[in-house]
């Protein structure tokens, strides 16, 4: 019961503080998942949750997507997003790096837990300094945008801070970069959950399988109640105050994951 207080706790808040900031959601409960199971199980059922709330979002602002720079954006990015899909699995098979004694227990620091959560403190910072706030990319520099973020977000499953950071300063309108923003995060979805799955199945973790289900389906109805939420919320909280807070967050459970700890 307490992993589903923890989760559906996450992806509601989440969801509710991040629909209009186009990142939160995946960052935050891709975490909490991780603490109750390997971490490529956590990125996949994460990435499931992610792609229902995201089609959910879709149907409420989608409508003022911008195609033209979806095209240009979110087909590199899905490209990318399987490459970093595979580079996961590729890592997640390597031996732990190095372990270590905290009182009567043993923890261990793997190469994806290493590589995850110095990624994980990256994107926080971009968040949470100032200096990162002004970042802008010209229109032309979108594919180049779709290929980072949809890379990272296929081994880490974040690509929203990047992703953001590319489109906010693309020329479009708030209702355009909502919508755009998500139709992207779509396709991006699909395009990882197609290489995690075939993984999954080579890897032969169905014996865990039942307890995710259970989680991601919990997890997709809170999320959905979140966004819901969160259209009251936006005029309320500013995205400012949502980073800062995404971004503390981040840094702590990064250092959590690096250090073996979560």
């Amino acid at each position: 019961m307490l992993s589903y207080f923890v989760i559906c706790l996450v992806a509601l808040s989440v969801s509710a503080l991040t629909l209009f900031s186009g990142f939160g959601l995946g960052t935050l409960l891709m975490p909490a998942f991780a603490i109750f199971f390997p971490l490529p199980v956590a990125i996949a059922a994460t990435a499931v949750v992610h792609l229902a709330n995201n089609i959910f979002k879709v149907v409420l602002v989608g409508k003022k997507a911008d195609w033209k720079v979806v095209l240009r954006f979110a087909l590199p990015a899905a490209i990318a997003a399987m490459l970093g899909a595979w580079l996961l699995n590729e890592l997640s098979v390597l031996p732990p790096l190095l372990s270590y004694s905290l009182g009567n227990s043993v923890y261990e620091i793997d190469i994806i837990e290493l590589v995850i959560g110095l990624l994980i403190i990256a994107f926080a910072f971009l968040d949470i300094l100032p200096r990162f706030q002004n970042i802008s990319f010209d229109r032309k520099y979108l594919p180049v945008g779709g290929i980072l973020s949809g890379f990272f977000g296929g081994l880490s499953g974040i690509q929203g801070a990047l992703r953001s950071a590319f489109l906010i300063k693309s020329g479009l309108d708030k209702e355009a970069f909502i919508g755009t923003g998500t139709v992207s995060a779509v396709i991006v979805d699909f395009a990882r959950l197609i290489v995690y799955g075939i993984s999954f199945y080579t890897l032969k973790i169905a014996t865990i399988s039942e307890d995710v289900y259970g989680l991601v389906i919990a997890a997709i109805i809170a999320a959905f109640i979140g966004s819901l939420i969160g259209l009251r919320l936006v005029k309320k909280v500013t995205i400012r105050v949502i980073q800062l807070i995404v971004g503390v967050m981040l840094i702590l459970v990064g250092i959590g994951i690096v250090s073996g700890l979560i």
